[in-house]
């Protein structure tokens, strides 16, 4: 009940009727897209996108055919410290686009879906800074949070105990395979492989 106040309150605030179509109620309960971001800092407030990598899912299948994957040019140069995490070089950027082309692009690409994500709330917050002044909303759609399905999972077996909520121990516990790059799109799809995981285990 209150998730549908504060959506219809954000919906309100639209600023552009042409993405209405981000609030529709999802035909299909077992669609999601998972998504991540690389930025160049961890301050959504000041930190710029770098890139973006959204794949869906439908039912127990990771769609890869279906994936979005964009750079954005950032307004300042990329800190050479934030280029040790994300390997994205200046140059590797100059025919980047311009950050609202690119979330123009992310917005179509997932429309009124729930959006799955490791640590998502921050990938949220990055994309709710460029739209807010643009559209005059937040992202409207269901957000799900894979650590904390798997901290839900894990704890009931120890529920005294540390869970370790570390992307790669993740992803080692249920063993999945570690692609050799962490980048947006790599590990949206390897967040994909953790949700569906999850999604069809009852404890771990």
């Amino acid at each position: 009940m209150l998730r549908k106040f504060l959506k219809q309150r954000n919906l309100k605030k639209l600023k552009d009727s042409n993405y209405e179509f981000l609030f529709d109620e999802c035909e299909n309960s077992d669609e999601f897209v998972v998504f991540d971001t690389e930025t160049t800092g961890l301050n959504p407030k000041k930190d710029e996108l770098l890139s973006i990598g959204a794949v869906k899912i439908k039912g127990n299948r990771i769609l890869t055919q279906e994936k979005l994957y964009v750079f954005t040019k950032p307004e300042c140069l990329v800190d050479p410290n934030s280029i040790k995490i994300h390997q994205l070089r200046n140059v590797d950027l100059e025919g980047a686009l311009d950050p609202k082309c690119a979330i123009e692009k992310f917005l179509n690409f997932i429309g009124p879906l729930p959006l799955v994500g490791y640590y998502l709330e921050f990938d949220v917050a990055m994309i709710d800074r460029y739209i807010k002044p643009w559209l005059g909303i937040k992202l409207p759609n269901k957000k799900i949070e894979v650590s904390g399905i798997y901290y839900d999972k894990k704890i009931k077996a120890i529920p005294d105990g540390f869970v370790d909520l570390r992307f790669d121990s993740i992803m080692k516990e249920l063993s999945l395979p570690i692609f050799g790059k962490h980048d947006a799109i790599n590990d949206a799809i390897m967040t994909a492989m953790m949700f569906v995981k999850l999604k069809n285990i009852d404890k771990i």
